[in-house]
């Protein structure tokens, strides 16, 4: 067996046997022609016996090799068994040095500072050093456990052996050198070195890039948290407490700042508010540009990025029917956008008897993520605003506000409905409106929006974000993005045969023929209405006049012109805030005789300020409860009513 330094054990025994076996003559002789020829080629005479042990170990191996005469000797197993003694200093050495490579938890220990056998070796320059110096049988290898000095000064055949000749005294030099090597020393000028495994301080962190892009960016820290990290170790001499990146580092275990750098916050998904800005005022300030204010900027980008809001605008006639659809995502979650949007707002006309069901049914189908920010009701006209429920904070007060546009009537039919109220710094203003039905009635329509404008009573308390763009006379100029959507009952000024050959010739989406006779587009042309307004490309067939429960336009004796009475329009009071992605009608809904006519747009947001009226999170609490209870409960019931259907299913077997 082999010591970890690559020299056989208990070399000093078999050297000294060597030496007394009449191989100390030879020896001589042949070191000193050896030292003869190399002066002759000019090479530098080996080491005296006074030499230091550091440059006499230099030539130890090929000395062994080529100056003495050794019998090669077969190993063999011990005839009797040896009994047990005590271990050796050398010994327990060896062992703690086995027990340092076993145990991942000595790595930390500094009182083990034991060399190990893969360090020695790595230190080994050449294959000598690694190899045996002279084979030993196996009584040798067991008794040089014991050719440490400390050994030699307690055995009384290390000394007489020590005190024989000079020769002798470098025999237990080598000895000593070797028994030093067993404890973990080096040598004082030779290249064989061994490593010290543990330093005197803990090494630094080592930065590798382990962590792949798509984790380091995930959860990316936001802008005004950068220096959160850096932060918390001045203060607190730690980033967190409740993950695993301290633990690694008190282990010395190899981790990757990318990965700890790219948490938010170790205690949720939320970023972290530093206490000097909760203990700063501008919250209250109202300034633009205070920092941590609830509507700045700095809010603002956290939520929008990119300070856009997508928002969904629905108009819908109901016919004043009680039967509501079975199910509304069609309408409300349609499949062609991959995300549903941020704000729903859903206007009513002829609205059905029971509201407050509706507004269940809408609760239900948008599920936990909406709540209800506001909704409000004139006669048959319904709004209803929706909301994504982490951003209700930043709404200010909603306001609303009617207009009867058929005072003789006692049931408001005909009329006005607009709900207001900013949000971050940007004012939205939502009109749903039913205006005058008939063919020819065109000026009566005008005159619908021309009082619309004039006596819808917004804002109240909210202020105006751009007071000098505002007039008294309109209402839509006192807002900065305004969507007005309803029934304007505007038709096309075409008989009905010529309409039904136009969609049969174009079964498809191309009603560009049809536009040419709408009355809408040719007022709004004109300015004589909606002046300011904009309207999306219309690429879907006419919402009106269909049979109830039917894809067929009106077959009855009335034999109605299908047209486009259900429109939704916008205006802005900057250019290009607001993008219309989406502009279309849901087939799949029958219950009336109009379709329900939808728009997606994306609009820009500004940063406001705090000093206004805030809503502080109010929504409908009771209405949401009710939709997501009964959002389960269908829920449930549906999967109760699958597993019914799968045992009852009889197999028959012809």
């Amino acid at each position: 067996m082999s010591t970890p330094n690559g020299f056989p054990q208990h070399s000093r025994v078999c050297l000294t046997r060597s030496l007394e076996g009449g191989a100390v003559q030879d020896l001589q002789a042949k070191k000193a022609g050896k030292a003869a020829k190399k002066e002759a080629g000019g090479e530098a005479a080996p080491p005296k016996i006074g030499t230091p042990i550091s440059e006499t170990l230099k030539l130890l191996p090929e000395e062994l090799k080529a100056n003495m005469k050794i019998k090669s000797i077969t190993p063999r197993p011990p005839r009797k068994p040896r009994l047990e003694r005590a271990a050796s200093l050398d010994e327990k050495s060896w062992r703690k040095w086995r027990r340092f490579r076993t145990s991942q938890e000595s790595l930390t220990d500094p009182n083990e500072t034991s060399s190990s056998n893969g360090s020695l070796q790595e230190a080994s320059p050449s294959p000598p050093t690694r190899g045996r110096a002279s084979p030993c049988s196996p009584c040798c290898q067991q008794d040089s456990l014991h050719s440490s000095p400390d050994a030699l000064e307690a055995s009384p055949a290390g000394k007489s052996r020590g005190g024989a000749s000079d020769l002798g005294k470098r025999a237990s030099e080598i000895s000593s050198a070797f028994g030093g090597l067993l404890r973990g020393k080096g040598f004082a000028g030779g290249k064989p070195r061994l490593s010290q495994i543990m330093p005197a301080r803990p090494l630094p962190p080592m930065e590798l890039n382990v962590a792949s892009h798509s984790l380091r960016t995930a959860n990316r820290i936001d802008s005004d948290c950068l220096d959160y990290r850096h932060y918390s170790q001045h203060k607190f001499g730690r980033v967190s407490s409740s993950l695993s990146d301290s633990k690694l580092q008190g282990n010395g275990t190899l981790y990757d700042n990318c990965s700890t750098d790219s948490m938010k916050s170790t205690f949720s998904v939320l970023t972290p508010i530093r206490a000097k800005d909760v203990r700063s005022r501008s919250y209250l300030e109202g300034s633009l540009l205070a920092s941590g204010a609830l509507m700045g900027a700095e809010e603002l980008s956290r939520y929008f990025p990119d300070r856009n809001i997508g928002i969904f605008v629905a108009t819908w006639n109901m016919q004043g029917q009680k039967e509501l659809p079975v199910n509304l995502d069609d309408f409300l979650l349609p499949t062609d956008p991959d995300f549903a949007q941020d704000m729903y707002v859903i206007g009513v006309q002829e609205g059905c008897p029971d509201r407050r069901e509706w507004e269940i049914r809408l609760q239900e189908t948008l599920g936990p993520h909406y709540v209800l920010l506001h909704s409000a009701a004139h006669g048959v006209l319904y709004m209803s605003v929706f909301i994504r429920r982490d951003l209700i904070w930043f709404c200010s007060e909603v306001e609303y506000a009617t207009v009867t546009t058929r005072i003789v009537s006692q049931i408001k039919t005909k009329g006005a409905l607009g709900i207001c109220f900013t949000f971050f710094g940007t004012s939205f203003l939502f009109i749903t409106s039913h205006f005058t039905s008939g063919d020819s009635k065109v000026n009566e329509r005008k005159l619908d929006y021309n009082k619309t404008i004039q006596a819808l009573t917004l804002p109240k308390n909210v202020p105006d974000t751009n007071p000098y763009r505002s007039s008294s006379s309109d209402v839509t100029t006192r807002f900065d993005e305004v969507f007005w959507f309803g029934d304007f009952n505007f038709r096309l000024n075409k008989d009905r045969e010529t309409v039904d050959s136009i969609l049969n010739q174009n079964p498809d989406t191309d009603v560009s023929k049809l536009l040419v006779y709408d009355q809408l587009t040719s007022e709004m042309s004109r300015g004589s209405i909606f002046k300011g307004f904009q309207e999306a490309d219309i690429h879907f067939r006419p919402s009106y006049k269909f049979d109830i429960g039917k894809d067929s336009y009106d077959t009855t004796s009335k034999q109605r012109t299908p047209s486009y009475t259900d429109r939704v329009v916008f205006r802005s009071r900057y250019k290009d805030d607001i993008q219309a992605v989406k502009y279309s009608s849901c087939p799949v809904i029958k219950t009336s005789d109009h379709r329900p006519v939808f728009a997606l747009f994306r609009v820009k947001l500004r940063p406001g300020r705090d000093n206004i009226p805030l809503a502080a999170g109010q929504f409908d609490r009771d209405l949401y409860l009710i939709g997501i209870r009964r959002r389960t409960t269908r829920e449930l019931q549906k999967r109760l009513e699958q597993k019914d259907q799968r045992s009852s299913s009889i197999c028959s077997i012809s």
